[in-house]
C-alpha cells in the first residue's frame, strides 16, 4: 500500500497492550509508548510509521496509526492483520520494546483540499471509502475532529468486508454516528443482510447512491488497489474535483 519513502531513523517504543480487535477474527489492536518527542509528529490522519523487531536485517511492517492525533498522549495505536510473519508484534508481550521509525507520509491533506477556494466552495460533503484493515487511517480522521463535520459538512462511510466476523471497529459506527458520519457497512459473501448493511461490494453501493454534489464533494480512500481504482473511477466520472479525493499513501 505504501511507497517506501524516506529513510527510516529508528526509536525504541513499547508495547503497551495487544488485544484481540473484538469485531474481527484475525486482527488484532497494539498500542505503542513512542515517547513524548515523537508522538507529536503524527499531526495528520493517514500517516504511517515503520516497525520491526530490535535486531539487525528485521524486516519492518508498514502500519498507519488508527488513533486520532493528540498532544495528550504518548501513544500510537495500530490495526494489524494477522500473517504467518507478524507473530513478533501481534503476540508480543506488554513491556516489549520494538523499533518505530519517524511517521512517514503525507497522510489525508484535508486541510489543504477541503477548506477554502482551492477548487470551489469549501467541501459540503467528505465521502469516506474503506476496505478490510484499510479502515484504520479513517477511523483516525473521523475521530481527529480533522473532518469538521456539522456546520454544514456532513459525511458518509463506506466499508466494505467480506463478513460480520471482519468488520473491525464495528463497536464504534453508533459513536461515529454520534460525530456526524453516516456509517453504510458493505458486506460481499453474507446471504442475509439488514439495514444498514449492504451486499456486493463498496464500489457498487456508490453506483448505486451517486455521488450528491460532486463540486462541493471531498474523498477519503483506503484500501485494496481494486476497491482504491474503482471508487476513484466512479468519484472522477460524477464530477468531483481530482484534487479532492485523498488517499493515504
Amino acid at each position: 500500500v505504501f511507497g517506501w519513502g524516506p529513510e527510516p531513523i529508528w526509536d525504541v517504543a513499547e508495547v503497551v497492550s495487544v488485544a484481540p480487535e473484538p469485531n474481527h477474527q484475525d486482527c488484532v489492536s497494539v498500542v505503542l509508548n513512542v515517547g513524548d518527542e515523537k508522538a507529536p509528529t503524527y499531526s495528520i490522519p493517514g500517516q504511517y510509521c515503520q516497525v520491526k523487531e530490535c535486531i539487525d536485517d528485521a524486516k519492518p511492517a508498514f502500519l498507519a496509526v488508527a488513533s486520532p492525533p493528540s498532544e495528550d498522549s504518548n501513544q500510537w495505536e495500530f490495526l494489524i492483520k494477522r500473517t504467518e510473519n507478524n507473530g513478533w508484534i501481534c503476540d508480543a508481550a506488554v513491556g516489549t520494546k520494538l523499533d518505530v521509525s519517524q511517521i512517514l507520509g503525507q497522510g489525508f491533506q484535508m486541510k489543504e483540499n477541503f477548506e477554502g477556494f482551492k477548487f470551489d466552495f469549501p467541501t459540503q460533503q467528505v465521502l469516506m471509502f474503506a476496505a478490510g484493515s484499510g479502515i484504520a487511517p479513517i477511523r483516525a480522521a473521523i475521530e481527529s475532529g480533522q473532518l469538521k463535520i456539522g456546520k454544514g459538512r456532513g459525511a458518509r462511510l463506506y466499508y466494505g468486508c467480506r463478513s460480520f466476523n471482519e468488520m473491525a471497529y464495528a463497536d464504534r459506527f453508533q459513536q461515529w454516528e454520534q460525530l456526524g458520519v453516516q456509517v453504510v457497512p458493505v458486506l460481499s459473501q453474507e446471504a442475509e443482510l439488514a439495514q444498514p448493511f449492504r451486499g456486493g461490494y463498496v464500489q457498487t453501493a456508490l453506483e448505486e447512491d451517486g455521488v450528491p454534489v460532486p463540486r462541493n464533494c471531498g474523498a477519503l480512500i483506503c484500501g485494496m488497489k481494486g476497491m482504491a481504482e474503482g471508487v476513484t473511477e466512479l468519484l472522477k466520472k460524477s464530477g468531483m474535483f481530482e484534487g479532492r479525493i485523498l488517499t493515504n499513501f
